[in-house]
């Protein structure tokens, strides 16, 4: 299931005419993230025509200056971006493009321009939710996911309660190493148990950022 995240003012076509093109001799910076992962992917160039074919056709396009045309990412290697949202600088003389991308982003086959492969930081939670939801679905003799999932969600809550009392026990009493490792189960088998009802890390963060607004 996608993350879902609260964006503050996505752009539609009727906004296209705020964005200053003029300023930079008609193209403006796009810089590419994961919608879900927050990974930034790459950054490219729009003109009004590309901005607007982008939002229309749910796919990013982009202007290619060494084509000298409108380009959609993917169009001949299918490895496409499929828009979520866009979003305007400050200055309204830059764009920040949030899409979710279906195969590798970068013509060398790697997620991201930048070099990393998977989320720096917090963002690597979405990316496990990716994978969680992937294994849960093939054999249970190939996924610990898997088998846990075939197990049933009360089997799975009762994983999460027991790493709990372990973390909880490890930040007692145990070393860094422990603590560490026990946390990260206890992560894991929470995005098991939010996958195995549906949902995700979005709506918790939701919550979170409404709590600590300010």
């Amino acid at each position: 299931m996608a993350e879902q995240h609260t964006l503050p003012n996505p752009l539609t076509v009727d906004d296209i005419t705020r964005i200053d093109f003029a300023k930079s001799g008609g193209l403006v910076p796009a810089i590419v993230q994961h919608a879900d992962t927050l990974q930034v992917l790459m950054l490219g160039y729009m003109n009004a025509d590309a901005l607007r074919e982008t939002l229309t056709r749910g796919q990013v396009v982009f202007y290619s200056r060494s084509k000298d045309r409108l380009w959609r990412k993917g169009e001949t290697s299918g490895d496409v971006l499929v828009l979520d949202h866009v979003l305007a600088d400050c200055d309204e003389d830059a764009v920040l493009v949030l899409a979710r991308p279906e195969g590798p982003t970068c013509h060398t086959k790697t997620t991201s321009c930048f070099g990393m492969e998977n989320a720096p930081g917090i963002g690597f939670m979405a990316h496990l939710a990716k994978v969680v939801t992937e294994r849960a679905h093939v054999s249970p003799a190939d996924s610990y996911t898997a088998r846990l999932m075939h197990k049933g969600i009360a089997k799975i809550a009762q994983k999460v309660g027991e790493e709990g009392l372990e973390t909880a026990l490890a930040g007692r009493a145990g070393d860094l190493d422990e603590l560490h490792n026990e946390a990260a189960d206890l992560l894991y088998h929470l995005s098991v148990l939010l996958m195995a009802r549906e949902t995700g890390l979005g709506p918790v963060l939701d919550i979170l950022r409404e709590r600590h607004k300010g």
